[in-house]
């Protein structure tokens, strides 16, 4: 694994000679211009004459972007494992919502160096290769015998890319060392952290310097490469997390107004829309439709580290490993169809307190709930591949007591279904769901916007714009009506419910200073028993997993390696 200063020093060494990774252009969705096969190297000087191992060049960067799903292990949806959503069965980083985060230990959080898990972990979880493509293209690409015209395109992605890492990286540590330009050996590589103003203030000038160059959308062939409304819809974000409690704690209504602006930017654009069926929006089938404002699909040919999502993920008694597996705090969180909540709260931690409008019967829990429970989450009794699957004990087939692998068993009674391609038979011999990842999409903007709105005053904006949401038509749940302070959680619950599992949660706890509320409490699971004779199941919540959040935890450690390697960086507070 080569940790930043290595790395630069590393790259200097060799900067006499680029491996290039070429790209095979289609207007196919199988083969599409981001996925690589390396043919050749290139001299330095070579690269720079020649438009298309520039874009080469480029496109090595965009493929390795770290992702949630990102390094073929079972420290994959790091972030969702480290909230109230994933538990992953085996422990790999469930520490990381036990309050024992530190800085020697920071598993698939560690997006600083990268992590030690998978086959490509130190490549695709960390940003500063990335960083220093970008410093080292710009500091070529202006002498380039290129056109103007393909220059300034080029620009506008590596400005992104660049503005979109230290993002990132920001948003997990605070402030970082900003640098804009490569190194030279005789160098100093003791940098400092820049303040988390400085580092804003870069990610925001790059953004709206890509925003101005980028294309609002590119011929079919090189779908996949930033645009114009990625670098809004980045931007966008960018400023929420900027007005939010934790980075704007008086409240300051200007930057909130900037959140508002940004993400009406997106929507004046009128390039996206939600897109109909929730469900089938994350699949391959759909890749870049409609909703989708920057995404980074896969090709099992070129990228085989992308197809083992359904293998990893799939119930034990359908042929899976059911690594990861959402906690009861998680059903939770979806809806009765009637717009109800349908649990209020916990006796003793595990009794549930039902609210008696919402019609929810604690024997027979999955009935009626907001449609996209049935879109994310297979649950006992969920209809998959044929049969029902079956989390009950005795016997269950999907459960420790099934006849296939009950080593692979979930042990909260629920597994994952959202991403995952159900066409798959058995992951383990045709493991290639190729589904893409969604970096950022269109239902995000209005959830931003709805949230701006908000903070302005302007409740009837804000519930228009979470409606729009809920409307979609796989969806349709009745309208939020509520206002104040129950019309803030009602939007804090509609943004966990649409983006589960898509690595928001981790994020917007904290930005919204609820994280030491919401991640303070217990994990709990469900078990089910059943009747062999009558068919009857009964339904028991169960304490397992004790969460604690500490007040340090609002930001990530910088790893204990490069503390000690850099004498000039400074640890976050509390570690």
């Amino acid at each position: 694994m080569k940790r930043l200063y290595e790395f630069l020093k590393k790259l200097i060494e060799d900067s006499w000679i680029l491996i290039i990774v070429l790209m095979t252009v289609s207007t196919s969705c199988e083969k599409n211009v981001l996925n690589t096969e390396p043919l050749n190297n290139f001299s330095d000087a070579s690269v720079w004459q020649d438009e298309n191992l520039i874009k080469a060049f480029i496109n090595l960067d965009y493929q390795l972007m770290p992702w949630e799903w990102n390094d073929n292990s079972a420290s994959d949806f790091g972030f969702g494992c480290s909230v109230d959503e994933l538990y992953t069965r085996g422990g790999v980083t469930n520490y990381l919502i036990d309050g024992s985060l530190n800085p020697t230990n920071t598993g698939p959080l560690n997006v600083w160096e990268g992590n030690s898990y998978g086959k490509n972990a130190a490549k695709s979880t960390t940003y500063w290769p990335i960083i220093n493509d970008c410093n080292l293209f710009f500091s070529k690409i202006k002498d380039s015998p290129i056109s103007e015209s393909a220059k300034q395109e080029l620009i506008g992605q590596m400005m992104f890319l660049r503005a979109y890492s230290y993002f990132n990286l920001v948003r997990v540590y605070g402030g970082v060392p900003l640098f804009t330009k490569p190194f030279g050996l005789s160098e100093n590589f003791d940098l400092p952290r820049n303040t988390f103003k400085e580092c804003m203030d870069f990610v925001l000038n790059g953004l709206d310097s890509a925003a101005i160059l980028l294309p609002l959308e590119w011929p079919a062939a090189n779908k996949g490469r930033v645009t114009k409304g990625a670098a809004l819809a980045f931007k966008s974000r960018a400023l929420l997390y900027l007005a939010s409690p934790l980075n704007n704690p008086s409240g300051d209504v200007a930057m909130w107004q900037k959140a508002a602006d940004a993400a009406k930017a997106v929507i004046d654009l009128q390039q996206y829309e939600l897109y109909p069926d929730y469900r089938n929006l994350f699949l391959k089938e759909n890749s870049y439709n409609s909703e989708v404002i920057w995404s980074r699909s896969f090709n099992y040919v070129t990228n085989p580290e992308a197809a083992y999502l359904e293998l990893l993920n799939f119930p034990n008694g359908f042929h899976g490993n059911g690594q990861k597996n959402p906690i009861q705090n998680c059903v939770d969180q979806f809806e009765m169809a009637n717009g109800e909540i349908p649990i209020l709260g916990y006796e003793n931690d595990v009794i549930p307190i039902v609210n008696p409008k919402s019609g929810y019967d604690p024997k027979n829990p999955y009935v009626n709930r907001d449609p996209r429970f049935y879109d994310c989450i297979l649950y006992d009794g969920a209809p998959f591949q044929g049969r029902e699957v079956e989390t009950f004990y005795p016997g269950g087939k999907d459960s420790n007591q099934g006849t296939a692998a009950p080593w692979n068993a979930s042990q909260t009674g629920y597994y994952i279904l959202k991403f995952l391609n159900e066409s798959i038979i058995n992951p383990n011999t045709v493991n290639n769901g190729n589904s893409p990842w969604i970096f950022i999409r269109y239902a995000e903007i209005l959830l931003n916007y709805a949230e701006a709105e908000y903070h302005l005053g302007n409740e009837d904006v804000c519930r228009q714009y979470i409606n729009m949401v809920r409307s979609r038509p796989s969806v349709n749940m009745p309208p939020v009506t509520v206002s104040g302070e129950s019309l803030l959680k009602a939007l804090q619950r509609e943004d966990y419910v649409e983006f589960i599992f898509e690595g928001h949660r981790f994020f917007d706890a904290r930005r919204w200073k609820i994280a030491s509320e919401v991640f303070n409490t217990i994990g709990r699971r469900i078990e089910i028993n059943k009747d062999l004779i009558t068919g009857e199941k009964t339904y028991k919540i169960i304490a397992f997993n004790p969460m604690v959040f500490h007040e340090k935890n609002y930001l990530v450690p910088i790893p204990q390696n490069e503390i000690e390697k850099n004498a000039s960086l400074i640890q976050n507070p509390g570690y």
